[in-house]
């Protein structure tokens, strides 16, 4: 008896990574690390946080014993901002991350970036977001100019491929196997550009009747 598998669900998750100042020098080595576990950099800017600025995004922890030395740290230099994405994007960077101590972390999590680039419970190198909403939040704190939308789900997802993708891929893909260029990939991109249905069309021979 033939077992019928569950379609699979097209669905890519956001989160909001910082490299915090202190190991701003290590920007190259960790985005390769991102990269190569999986992950897309949407977004990324360099700035530098007010003393304010910093007590609004880490509002949530206002009124604990850290929170004045927290908004010391990160305002006390430049830092990078990042939106990651790929699937379940915020519990694969906490667990890239791991332990927000790094002192723990270095115990316990010994591969993990704030045991590696971390220094102790405040000074933990980088910065993740906790959960979905808070995501959202920090991300459009950090990038106010980016509109966060609604990312289509299991069949909402398969009815935008069939409607808006799918048809001319097929076509663009027929064409690329009777082809059969050198560089298929080049080839391809070329021809979704020249046979994008979007692309406006000049309208000619248009009559214009006199009054």
């Amino acid at each position: 008896m033939q077992m019928l598998m569950p379609e699979p669900q097209i669905y890519v998750e956001r989160t909001l990574a910082i490299i915090k100042p202190d190991i701003i020098n290590k920007e190259v080595e960790i985005e390769d690390i991102i990269l190569r576990s999986g992950f897309t950099i949407v977004q990324k800017r360099k700035l530098q946080l007010s003393p304010e600025q910093c007590s609004n995004f880490y509002v949530e922890q206002y009124g604990k014993m850290f929170f004045p030395n927290l908004t010391a740290y990160m305002s006390s230099g430049p830092l990078i901002a990042m939106v990651l994405a790929r699937h379940q994007a915020i519990s694969y960077w906490k667990e890239l991350l791991g332990p927000s101590s790094s002192i723990v972390a270095k115990e316990t999590y010994p591969d993990s970036l704030r045991a590696i680039y971390g220094t102790d419970d405040l000074r933990n190198g980088l910065h993740g977001s906790a959960s979905f909403s808070t995501a959202e939040r920090e991300i459009r704190f950090m990038f106010p100019e980016v509109v966060i939308e609604p990312i289509p789900v299991g069949q909402a997802a398969r009815d935008y491929l069939n409607l808006y993708v799918t048809p001319t891929l097929l076509k663009g893909l027929t064409a690329l196997c009777k082809t059969k260029p050198g560089d298929p990939f080049t080839w391809l991109a070329d021809w979704l550009i020249e046979h994008n249905p979007n692309t406006p069309r000049l309208q000619h021979n248009v009559i214009v009747e006199e009054p």
